[in-house]
């Protein structure tokens, strides 16, 4: 902690600059040094003063005093933080002959002109003999001391040490080190809770600490029992007379800053005057008998100050409103030109603003008629959409007759066992796809009645109980045969809903269906109906997948698609069971957990509420439907579970396949087909299949760009960005056709992009085209080379062959050379770098060695004059005789023969 004052003279005789560099004691300590010291100099009109501060650095205090003595200050006031440290910097400016005024603590030499501070020992003996007679001559006492080696620390400890002595019944248990700060305080407080216990009183070196070492005694609940002591004393908010007054502390001894004295000090000095070398600051104790008086006098004071800086701010406004008045008859000239200047300006304004109005008029009339058009656009645009949902309902109409048209002459081939035989499995395909069609036709068409027809119900009072079961038994056999759990629980054995039959089933079809299809084999799905008061709830419960809280937020929304990796729909079930259910009069909603299931609860009124004569009963009439109309709903439910096994695919082939695709069929398909050509490896989400691709390597990989978990343009820029996977081709299959969806595709590095729906034979054709064309590449990369290096190429295949044949032809010398010190300088296991060289290279890493080896012995025998033997070492052979052994194996003579054959 430091205070670093310089005064320069200016170039008027009464005038000096005062630069002030602080860091003394607590926040409050310094800003009232401070305040004391402009108090002074308000004193001193004409003075300069500059304000910086060391921030309790020793080393930064030193060049802030040799900068001032650069500038050629004519007074030096310094505060020492630590003694040792500032001596020679303040016996430098003294033997300049530099006046130098030490306040509050003294350097280790005597070579100053005045001190300025108070005695640190009469402190301490005051606190001492002020502690006697708060204990009564009895007590146990805890010293917090200031910072160690310090000297108020040394010298205020001394004097409260040899004062306490004195008297027999009072002891200090325990002394520990605060450093001025009140963190450190509490810290060393809270680390002898024993002593603080036994303890009567405490002494801290400032009110700072007093203030920590109060609230560690709240904490530890002995506020009442032990009375505290600081030092200082200061005014203002937070000092050490608002914590006396507060009750805080029981005493403070008042510590004065010495700032005032230092600058009447200063300028005794500087004016020739005599003064003290030692002026000692007198101290007292503040405790509740005179904390109120100190507080008035230093609030009279502190008014006092202001009264002269108010004074001072008026003098200066009155030489200012002086010095402007100088300038009011120049600016009185000038006002009256740019009077007439302006005047003529606003004339032509005027005139610029009537042409302006003008065209503004006539704007206003093009954007009225403008307005009149888009209203004119806006209802022909109306009806254009009205008939293009018109036309969007009558082909959707015409769909159904050739999907009817389709499906039975389909039937009537799987019926044929002759044709069953020969395509029974496509047959099935093609009929489980036209249901599929067929359920994505009446969803749009239901879709539109709702939504702009606002289509009309026609409802009558049913069983909803013997309903809800002639439903649920619908899809029993898509349950059983995947031991799912399939119940209807219900108290009631008959409740009578007003409902509409043919439109509410669509609901529970959806719904069932949905819990089939995310409810992994062995699961539950439930039913459950409970009557409440007027409303009848159905909840169709399940255990299986659950979604995101994100997602179930939109399920309801019209062509809403959740990522759940158990395949796609149109988006519109949910969208329109809930339209559904609202012409019902009742309410739809979702609950649900991620893998711990999901719940929809519909409630529908008991009431009739529809139309004033309600049909009759239509549940029979109905009953006899439900079975042909959830088949559109179960179709798309069988073999719906796993992907399609690949052991039909194991036979040993040339080049292997890897499939990712999350339609079953398809995956299906896809894999029975190329199994006939290819080894096949099948994936049903983009997470698998990227484990896939980095387990077997395959030739090459066909994924679709829609898929669960990873997408395929990410799982292309994945695996071409991967050293272990760059080289092999990548087909994306999407169903996005537009043009910027296919560029779009083409840029995440796939090699070919495909819409759906695709032509087999050219998907076969363009899996065929791309080995092809890798085989090509991988001559080109096993060409012969003179050398043995590869051309410089900015594809990662291509580098990657350059950085393996550079380690091979750097080492072609070393007959140890061998694969893992290969891997440990490519940084990647040998499993990689055996099927990376396999796959580009067309050979295993040690025959490509020893081709580099013998081609490079070709080489020196046809350029060189190299002897054999030489030669042997030069290409990594441990002896001539194994090298002419492998030499004459690859070219069918020894290097001896080779050489003279041509020579």
């Amino acid at each position: 902690m430091f205070l670093l004052i310089g005064c320069k003279k200016s170039d008027k005789k009464s005038l000096y600059t005062i630069g002030f560099s602080q860091c003394i004691g607590s926040d409050l300590w310094r800003r009232n040094m401070l305040d004391e010291m402009r108090m002074e100099l308000s004193l001193h009109p004409g003075v300069n003063f500059v304000y910086a501060d060391a921030n309790g650095n020793s080393a930064k205090q030193v060049e802030q005093v040799k900068s001032m003595l650069n500038e050629g200050i004519d007074l030096l006031i310094i505060s020492p933080n630590e003694a040792q440290p500032l001596t020679g910097i303040v016996e430098q400016a003294y033997n300049k002959g530099i006046p130098v005024i030490v306040i509050d603590r003294k350097t280790a030499s005597a070579s100053y002109t005045a001190y300025v501070g108070a005695d640190n020992y009469q402190v301490g003996k005051l606190a001492g003999e002020y502690m006697n007679t708060m204990l009564k001559g009895r007590g146990n006492i805890v010293e917090v001391m200031g910072l160690p080696g310090s000297s108020p620390a040394i010298e205020r400890q001394r004097g409260f040490y040899e004062a306490i002595s004195r008297y027999r019944g009072i002891h200090i248990i325990k002394q520990v080190y605060g450093d001025w700060l009140k963190d450190s305080a509490e810290k060393q407080l809270i680390q002898i809770e024993p002593a603080l216990r036994t303890a009567d009183a405490l002494f801290a070196h400032n009110d700072v600490m007093a203030l920590g070492s109060r609230e560690v005694l709240e904490r530890l609940g002995l506020r009442k029992k032990i009375n505290i002591l600081g030092v200082d004393a200061l005014p203002g908010n937070g000092g050490g007379l608002q914590m006396v007054s507060a009750g805080k502390l029981n005493a403070s001894l008042v510590y004065p800053t010495g700032g005032k004295e230092a600058i009447m000090t200063a300028f005794r000095i500087l004016n020739k005057e005599s003064f003290s070398r030692e002026t000692i600051l007198q101290s007292f104790v503040i405790d509740s008998a005179n904390v109120q008086l100190m507080k008035l006098q230093w609030g009279k004071i502190s008014s006092q100050q202001k009264d002269i800086e108010r004074q001072q701010v008026l003098l200066a406004e009155q030489r200012e409103i002086y010095n402007n008045q100088q300038l009011v008859l120049n600016i009185i000239v000038i006002t009256l030109v740019l009077a007439i200047v302006f005047g003529g300006l606003a004339f032509y304004s005027l005139t610029e603003n009537r042409k302006i109005n003008k065209s503004l008029g006539a704007k206003n009339n093009e954007i009225l008629n403008q307005r009149n058009q888009l209203i004119e656009m806006s209802a022909r645009a109306e009806a254009a959409t009205e008939a293009k949902l018109n036309f969007f309902t009558n082909i959707s109409h015409e769909f159904r007759t050739p999907l009817t048209l389709i499906l039975s002459p389909v039937e009537e081939m799987i019926q044929s066992e002759k044709i069953s035989h020969l395509a029974g499995k496509q047959l099935k395909l093609i009929h489980k796809n036209i249901f599929r069609l067929l359920r994505l036709v009446n969803q749009l068409i239901d879709y539109r009645k709702i939504e702009y027809d606002k289509q009309q119900i026609s409802v009558s009072r049913n069983n909803l109980v013997s309903f809800v079961r002639d439903i649920l038994e619908s899809f029993q056999h898509n349950a059983l045969k995947r031991n799912i759990s399939l119940s209807l629980i219900s108290k009631e054995q008959a409740i009578m809903v007003w409902f509409d039959a043919d439109l509410l089933d669509k609901v529970f079809f959806n719904l069932i269906a949905n819990a089939l299809k995310f409810t992994n084999d062995g699961g539950r799905i439930q039913l459950i109906l409970n009557l409440r008061e007027d409303m009848i709830e159905i909840a169709v419960q399940d255990n299986g997948i659950g979604m995101e809280p994100g997602e179930a937020a939109h399920v309801f929304e019209q062509f809403y698609q959740a990522d759940n990796g158990m395949g796609r729909g149109s988006g519109l079930g949910l969208s329109l069971s809930k339209e559904i259910v609202s012409l019902h009069f009742g309410t739809i909603k979702v609950s649900s957990k991620k893998w711990q299931g999901t719940t929809f609860t519909i409630s529908l009124p008991l009431e009739n509420k529809h139309q004033p004569h309600p049909l009759p009963n239509a549940a029979d009439s109905n009953k006899l439907s439900i079975a042909e109309r959830v088949k559109i709903y179960t179709t798309d439910l069988e073999e719906n579970a796993k992907p399609a096994s690949t052991e039909a695919f194991l036979a040993p082939k040339e080049h292997s396949v890897l499939i990712i695709e999350d339609n079953t069929d398809l995956l299906n398909y896809l894999g029975e087909k190329l199994g006939k050509s290819y080894e096949v490896f099948l994936a049903d989400n983009g997470s698998a299949g990227l484990s896939e691709a980095f387990q077997n390597i395959p030739d090459i990989i066909i994924a679709d760009v829609m898929l669960p978990g990873v997408s395929g343009k990410a799982i292309a820029e994945t695996l071409k960005t991967d050293m272990r996977t760059s080289h092999i081709p990548i087909i994306l299959l999407t169903a996005q056709v537009s043009m910027e969806q296919q560029i779009d595709g083409i840029k995440s590095m796939a090699d070919a992009y495909m819409t759906k729906p695709f032509n087999y034979a050219h998907l076969q054709a363009t899996v065929k085209n791309l080995i092809g064309n890798r085989l090509i590449l991988k001559e080109h990369f096993t060409s012969e080379v003179s050398h043995g290096t590869l051309p410089v190429s900015k594809t990662l295949d291509k580098k990657f062959i350059n950085d393996f044949s550079g380690i091979v032809e750097q080492n072609l010398a070393n007959e140890n050379l061998n694969v893992d010190e290969i891997c440990k300088t490519l940084n990647i296991s040998r499993v990689q770098l055996y099927r990376k060289v396999k796959a580009l290279l067309g050979c295993s890493v040690t025959d490509y060695i020893l081709n580099r080896r013998l081609k490079k012995a070709k080489y020196l025998l046809l350029n060189e004059a190299y002897s054999i033997a030489e030669i042997t070492y030069m290409v990594g052979f441990s002896s001539p005789n194994y090298f002419s052994t492998v030499f004459k194996t690859k070219y069918s003579c020894t290097p001896s023969e080779f050489k003279k054959q041509h020579s």
